[in-house]
């Protein structure tokens, strides 16, 4: 393939994407406004992410952090872009990580945190931050449980150089029942909402809930969620 056809893929297959969310929001009569798409561009090219940002998009999520770091530095002539840190946290990459992202959203300790804070501090920059949350009480996955956020919430306020911007989760896979539904996942959804909405009464610097990727989409918008994370469906499969 072409580089000027994977270029138009790319921003055909992104407004596809956007339209989708669109009218799903629609649907859930929710403005089209209130959902923010990531376009989550772990493993792929520079390429693939100035063709992205030539059709329109701004905000990218990367799940490893010296990747993130070499495309955050090969890019930053493009001053508009937000990059999302949105994989696990090491200690020893907390630096790499708070020099690249402007967003971190998948906080789950405090002593990351807290380092976090530090090397923002060092930079002269805010790091906005999601707690991320194991809605599915998986072991396999990282975040806390619901009850933990607000003794959580609680300590990132008192910090200086990281702002507490919402909530993020990632959900077991749950396969649809008879009916073609996903009851468990609309309920944890649901959950995660109503999180999200005791926050944003707490902090005025609360209005993210990351919830949703291309198999749960739907339900993540008619749960409430104000960002969706899409990979495959701009970019294609990885190689």
């Amino acid at each position: 393939m072409s580089e000027n056809k994977d270029i138009n893929t790319i921003a055909n297959q992104l407004l596809n994407a956007q339209d989708n969310i669109n009218n799903v929001a629609t649907k859930f009569n929710r403005n089209t406004n209130s959902v923010v798409l990531m376009a989550v561009s772990k493993t792929k090219p520079i390429a693939d992410i100035e063709a992205a940002y030539a059709a329109g998009q701004r905000v990218f999520g990367e799940n490893y952090a010296l990747e993130l770091f070499d495309k955050q530095q090969t890019l930053s002539h493009l001053k508009d872009i937000q990059w999302h840190y949105i994989g696990p946290i090491q200690s020893n990459k907390t630096k790499i990580i708070s020099q690249s992202a402007d967003w971190i959203d998948s906080v789950d300790r405090l002593k990351i945190i807290k380092r976090i804070d530090q090397h923002a501090k060092a930079l002269n920059k805010t790091i906005n931050l999601l707690i991320q949350v194991n809605i599915s009480n998986s072991p396999q996955k990282s975040g806390v449980s619901l009850d933990q956020v607000n003794e959580l919430a609680e300590s990132i306020n008192e910090l200086k150089h990281v702002s507490l911007r919402g909530l993020m989760a990632i959900p077991d896979n749950y396969e649809p029942n008879a009916d073609g539904q996903r009851p468990q996942l609309k309920a944890e959804f649901n959950l995660m909402f109503t999180c999200y909405s005791h926050l944003q009464q707490q902090y005025s610097s609360v209005d993210t809930l990351s919830l949703g990727m291309s198999g749960d989409l739907n339900i993540a918008i008619e749960c409430g969620s104000t960002m969706v994370r899409l990979g495959t469906a701009i970019f294609g499969k990885r190689k």
